[in-house]
């Protein structure tokens, strides 16, 4: 006994030598990292502090008895990234193929006990073929030990899942209630139920990667946030997601130093066509209003009609939900929605400012939105947006219609500041519609009923599609020009840096779920 453990300790203190992560990096040829090999790379290097590393499993049936390993398939402990504290567990896939144990549950739930005490980030990096067969329901009632504790944590501390492997069955539900779940391209997928039981079940042939491989879940499910190339790009992705973050939901993001110079960004003047038809790419503005290079977007592939992501305005980390004119004319729909409404409550989680890029021509029409729910999942977004209290700013560049432009963060459910290029058109429909409707009788009876639409159409517009009207009625703060966006945000949200909202007394609201 005394041999196995002092040749385990050999091996781990080996992982811990110098130069440990360039090794990783340099030799990643062979695609898949081992758990401590991950857990090596992902924390500050000496920096890990491991925790029941002398654990086994109690099972004695199928002859378990003789298959003893020390750690029981998860490596459990603590220690820093970027010197920011953090807990980390690893499912060893080499042992029992990473299957979840009662003992290796205990474990999981020891380092997320440990972390919901003291306030501090929760990372799972999950590489296992699900609950072990041979102990029945005390796996089951290992994941619901989790699981239990991923809900207690929720809004508390942030909680980040890297599926680095298979996550099969009930495996699947603690990431699901994590914060972030990040996926590898090509060597994890996740599903409820594998190939097999779809193939008898519904007679459907599909492959692993097909039903919940990274490209799935990203695009289609949206239950992938990111997804990276390798092991080590999706550990530097989490290294990358938590330097936006703070520790927990008592404390903000530690600022980055930056400077005050010229903050006027002139390429912002000449991002909107002249066609109001025509679309242009919401990160064109998103990059002329940030700090350089430091858009860290989230959700990428998945309902690409809004942006969700990360950034930094004068050091100050903020979260930004974005119409994208490029996808669908930047319509709100079902996907978006639920999108931008999880991004929302996050933020609001953690005392994360949100800024609000508004261009959008309303809700998707037709028989597939409606019949899927965009009434109740629309709603998700104005519920999220109405109940977050964290500074919250908008600006309007172009189109504000109709229902949308309430839900996009109005003044009317609460945001801060809202500012307005002149560009901006706030108004119940686009002027062609609209004109369409007041002006129907006139039209028709004219001598040149086209002639007569494109007047009143203009007259439409000059009179509504401005921001100017709502601007006189204190619904816009400000009509400010493109290329002095920057400046003013930056002075806004150092403004709303101590607000503080009183909220009636509740247990918790009721979201339309």
């Amino acid at each position: 006994m005394k041999d196995k453990i002092k040749a385990l300790e050999d091996k781990i203190a080996l992982a811990h030598l110098g130069g440990g992560q360039n090794r990783i990096a340099k030799q990643y040829e062979k695609k898949k990292l081992t758990a401590r090999e991950r857990v090596e790379y992902l924390l500050d290097e000496g920096s890990f502090e491991e925790i029941g590393m002398l654990v086994t499993h109690r099972t004695t049936d199928f002859g378990m008895e003789k298959e003893l390993y020390y750690g029981d398939g998860v490596i459990t402990g603590y220690g820093t990234i970027n010197n920011r504290m953090v807990y980390v567990f690893a499912q060893d896939f080499t042992v029992f193929g990473g299957a979840l144990s009662e003992t290796h549950a205990e474990k999981i739930c020891k380092v997320m006990d440990m972390a919901l005490k003291t306030g501090t980030p929760m990372i799972g990096l999950n590489d296992s073929g699900g609950a072990r067969i041979q102990e029945g329901v005390r796996s089951l009632g290992g994941y619901a030990d989790i699981f239990f504790r991923n809900v207690q944590a929720s809004g508390v501390i942030p909680q980040i899942s890297a599926i680095m492997g298979p996550c099969a069955g009930g495996a699947v539900y603690s990431p699901a209630m994590t914060d972030f779940t990040m996926m590898v391209e090509n060597t994890s997928y996740m599903f409820v139920t594998g190939p097999n039981v779809v193939k008898t079940v519904t007679n459907e042939t599909v492959t692993s990667e097909e039903l919940g491989g990274a490209s799935t879940h990203s695009t289609k499910s949206g239950v992938a946030h990111i997804t990276s190339a390798n092991d080590v790009e999706c550990l530097e992705d989490i290294k990358k997601l938590l330097s936006y973050l703070p520790q927990s939901n008592t404390e903000t993001t530690p600022k980055v130093p930056y400077e005050l110079g010229d903050e006027v960004r002139e390429q912002l003047s000449n991002i909107i066509p002249e066609n109001a038809n025509k679309p242009y790419d919401m990160h064109e503005v998103i990059k002329g209003i940030i700090d350089e290079d430091s858009f860290y977007e989230v959700h990428k592939n998945f309902a690409e009609n809004i942006l969700v992501g990360f950034a930094r305005i004068g050091g100050r980390s903020i979260g930004i939900v974005a119409n994208q004119p490029m996808f669908l004319a930047g319509v709100l729909d079902v996907n978006s929605s639920i999108k931008a409404a999880r991004f929302t409550r996050f933020c609001d989680c953690f005392n994360i400012p949100l800024l609000v890029l508004v261009d959008v021509p309303g809700f998707l029409p037709g028989t597939d939105q409606e019949w899927n729910g965009i009434i109740t999942h629309g709603a998700k977004l104005l519920y999220a947006l109405s109940e977050a209290t964290v500074p919250r700013v908008t600006v309007i560049t172009r189109k504000a219609y109709g229902g949308a432009y309430d839900v996009m963060n109005s003044k009317h459910i609460g945001a801060d500041m809202n500012f307005a290029w002149p560009t901006a058109e706030i108004a119940v429909m686009g002027a062609k519609g609209a004109s369409e409707i007041i002006f129907k009788k006139e039209i028709s009876e004219a001598q040149d009923p086209t002639a007569k639409l494109l007047e009143k159409e203009a007259e439409y517009a000059e009179k509504f599609a401005t921001p100017y009207r709502a601007a006189q009625r204190g619904f816009i703060d400000e009509v400010i020009l493109p290329e002095d966006t920057r400046r003013k945000l930056i002075k806004a949200f150092s403004m709303l840096e101590n607000k503080v909202s009183v909220l009636p007394k509740r247990k918790h609201g009721n979201i339309p779920l």
